[in-house]
């Protein structure tokens, strides 16, 4: 009676453990490939600030590149780093390769900031970053003034009456900030521009 009261113990101290490590993950736990097909350890990020975007080349939200360029260069001597994942899972707007995503954002919006390879990031198959991003800050709502706003909410009550219940993302351009410590600290839904950010970044620099 005895050992099984102990054993009963133990067995709800690793669960606590488990469920505390998991709590109480950061970015720094993952990894995921560059545009080049490098490995990117994001613990190498430890001490930065991170803004961290799903893109896409083709969508209404792309002229957003200009944007976090501009916080990416007025902020990056002090810490901050943007990182780009682009995505395709949204009307199908980045269909292009990692090396033409990469030559269309040069090109077009001057990026400089670090883009990954195209992944997921909704789903069965959504990276494992945006697993985890998604469990830190769900969906905040588009914001009201947006001249698209009406009609994201309008497209996605169509597919989904509860889809603002739901963490996952909803369209590209969502922002996720990430302090110092690989904390998620606030999202930012595609309706928000990036100029808006100045704000929140500096809180965290």
């Amino acid at each position: 009676m005895r050992r099984n009261i102990l054993l009963s113990i133990l067995a709800a101290i690793v669960c606590l453990s488990s469920c505390n490590k998991n709590n109480m993950s950061t970015i720094y736990d993952y990894t995921a490939l560059s545009n080049k097909g490098v490995e990117v350890n994001f613990a190498d990020y430890k001490g930065k600030v991170l803004l961290i975007v799903n893109t896409a080349s083709k969508c209404g939200f792309t002229p957003q590149y200009d944007g976090l360029e501009a916080l990416y260069q007025k902020y990056k001597d002090r810490g901050l780093v943007i990182i780009g994942f682009p995505c395709d899972q949204f009307g199908h707007q980045e269909p292009g390769t990692d090396s033409e995503i990469e030559e269309f954002c040069r090109l077009n919006h001057g990026v400089t900031f670090p883009l990954m390879s195209k992944i997921e990031v909704n789903g069965e198959n959504a990276h494992p970053i945006y697993k985890w991003l998604e469990g830190q800050a769900g969906f905040a709502g588009f914001a009201p003034e947006h001249p698209l706003s009406q009609l994201l909410d309008n497209m996605l009550s169509k597919a989904d009456s509860a889809y603002a219940s739901k963490p996952d993302i909803k369209w590209n351009f969502t922002k996720f900030l990430v302090n110092r410590k690989g904390e998620v600290v606030s999202r930012f839904e595609p309706t928000v521009d990036p100029a808006d950010l100045e704000k929140p970044i500096e809180e965290q620099l």
